[in-house]
């Protein structure tokens, strides 16, 4: 029997689900060689090897990369502004990229990854179940393998869109030539017959204390419903600029649009919203209902009755560490600016939209149904933000509240408001080089009681699949088949309802709801890895992401609260995204390696 390196096993690096390991194997030697039999014939060995699949799971907490492992999307989204050099998503934003500037991606981890899986699959039927491991925790195992291989899978198809599907390991003798990028309609079929294995083999909700932070069959339902959302998406579904796209033995690697896909789209969310209600799953609220609350707590109540799948990790501390404004003891990095497109996007409370386009000055046009304005300070004091707070900021709806620190607002013990400006104790001061460069920080994902100082905080999680996505998901593809019918406006509405503000109004036309669908993607899906691809799959990218990109003026000294020029907008970088950059290059090292492994189109 063939053997393979067991190569540093580690636990997976989670708070919640992994208990502790009998001391026979901890005493084993990093570089001991094990057949699969040792290890697949012993259950603490496979629930080890298991453990080290979950270990490849993006850390998206980490937006501050400089690497393009972790989340360098949304620092190159047109939601936020990475402050300086050399995180990987200035490059991106500068154009300066290709498939040899970066050294580290998802391609090679999350390969890796899916090989484990595979190993797991073939391996696995040598675990005889016991007293201690019955069959049905193998087979719920099984089925997490499944949904791993699939999450593996659409995260690379995500980045690179047709990639080469592997549904078996490979023997070091075998010619890696032969293996290609699979068409893109047929590697989502992949992924959604492994969500379905996964869905008849995994619980459908994860209760357990220990097993919290497993997939279950919601979770196996919800990435369906995502990669058929994006398969039925205009960038995969019919993308005449992909058309021509093929490989070297002239097969097309994007497919002709069909309708049929919305469709398929529409009742896999539907499917997973269905099964996620029988599970007991809805939509957070806190204890007092109130709409802040309701939306902040979403993100650091773990486990909450919204979630479906999560990476559980340590490296949360990233989410404060990045936001946390100078003047909060310990603050160090405020780096995870956000922009003024974003801060423009918000709703009003009457759940009006405010801004409805802008003059060529970047001055705003302002729908008068939303009784904006941002020109006054003669504004009152409240819970959220100090009297003499800008009128922009203002009468707007509970999530950006909760998800947006800005000049006024009130946060942990800076009950004064916080102060932006150049200067300013929140703001950048001479000769440094760390400050926000857009006047605001994310204030959403971060924890009200996590320290700074100390580097301390309740342990939370990554939330990578909850329903509110799925409500979004269904409401969107139901309108590009049906357009605005009932059930269109009752998933939208359930999300404005939860965040406190009226529902739409009736007799939208199916482009007006699709303009107001996005918008609330937008807003409640802010900083949780979509607005890039989001806008990658309706084609959109190169207009939001190509050319300025909008803060305040927070480098012009002698400014207070009350200076109009303050919150003049300001342009804070100039993007650069070229139809190449709707998808990565694959690594140049695979490419010389694999000559059919044909590169994206754009990149050498």
């Amino acid at each position: 029997m063939k053997k393979f390196k067991y190569i540093t096993i580690p636990l997976l690096t989670v708070l919640f689900i992994m208990q502790s390991c009998v001391k026979d194997f901890l005493d084993k030697t990093p570089d001991e060689d094990l057949t699969p039999e040792q290890v697949f014939t012993n259950p603490a060995f496979t629930r080890e090897f298991l453990a080290n699949i979950y270990a490849h799971l993006p850390n998206e907490a980490m937006m501050v990369d400089n690497t393009g492992v972790a989340n360098p999307f949304n620092g190159a989204a047109d939601e936020m502004e990475i402050t300086h050099e050399p995180f990987f998503s200035n490059l991106m934003n500068a154009g300066n990229w290709s498939s040899n500037t970066y050294t580290s991606s998802g391609w090679s981890p999350f390969y890796q990854a899916i090989r484990n899986c595979n190993i797991f699959l073939e391996y696995i039927h040598m675990l005889r179940p016991n007293e201690f491991y019955p069959q049905q925790v193998i087979d719920q195992w099984i089925g997490e393998v499944y949904f791993l291989r699939a999450f593996y899978h659409f995260l690379l198809m995500r980045i690179y869109g047709p990639i080469p599907v592997f549904n078996r390991t490979l023997g070091l003798n075998e010619d890696f030539k032969v293996f290609k990028r699979l068409p893109i309609d047929e590697g989502v079929q992949f992924i959604v017959d492994d969500c379905n294995r996964a869905a008849d083999m995994l619980p459908p909700r994860i209760l357990q204390q220990n097993d919290l932070g497993r997939p279950s069959k919601v979770a196996a339902l919800a990435l369906r419903g995502r990669v058929l959302l994006y398969m039925a998406s205009p960038f995969w579904n019919g993308n005449p600029d992909y058309a021509d796209f093929k490989d070297l033995d002239g097969v097309r690697l994007f497919p002709d649009f069909s309708a049929a896909r919305w469709e398929a789209a529409a009742a896999a969310a539907k499917a997973c919203i269905d099964a996620a209600a029988q599970a007991g799953h809805r939509l957070h609220r806190s204890a007092s209902n109130d709409p802040i609350a309701n939306y902040q707590e979403t993100f650091y109540v773990n486990f909450n009755d919204e979630v479906f799948f999560t990476r559980n990790d340590p490296s949360y501390i990233h989410l404060d560490t990045y936001s946390e404004p100078w003047g909060i003891p310990g603050a160090f990095f405020p780096h995870q600016g956000v922009t003024q497109e974003q801060v423009d996007a918000y709703h009003m409370a009457n759940g009006e939209i405010p801004i409805t386009g802008y003059h060529a000055d970047m001055t705003p046009i302002i729908n008068p149904a939303s009784g904006y304005n941002e020109t006054e300070n003669d504004t009152e004091e409240t819970a959220m933000y100090v009297a003499g707070t800008r009128s922009m900021y203002v009468g707007r709806e509970p999530r950006f509240y909760a998800s947006i620190n800005f000049t006024g607002a009130k946060y942990k013990m800076v009950t004064d408001g916080l102060k932006f400006w150049f200067g300013g104790p929140n703001g950048r001061q001479p000769g440094q080089g760390a400050f926000t460069r857009t006047g605001y920080l994310m204030k959403k994902l971060t924890h009200p009681d996590y320290d700074m100082a100390t580097r301390s905080g309740p342990a939370r999680t990554w939330i990578f699949f909850r329903l509110g996505e799925q409500y979004l998901n269904y409401a969107e593809a139901l309108n590009e088949v049906s357009g605005p019918v009932g059930d269109v406006y009752t998933y939208v509405n359930l999300i404005r309802e939860r965040a406190g503000i009226p529902a739409l109004p009736e007799g939208l036309t199916q482009e007006q709801m699709r303009d107001r669908i996005r918008r609330e993607r937008r807003i409640e899906l802010a900083f949780e890895t979509h607005r890039y691809f989001d806008c990658i799959r309706w084609k959109i990218a190169e207009d939001v992401n190509d050319g300025p990109i909008h803060g305040i003026d927070i480098n012009t000294p002698g400014y207070t609260m009350s200076s109009d020029d303050f919150y003049r907008r300001t342009v804070v970088e100039s993007r650069i995204f070229e139809q190449k950059h709707n998808l990565w290059p694959i690594p140049f090292i695979e490419t010389e390696k694999n000559v059919n492994l044909i590169q994206n189109p754009g990149w050498d």
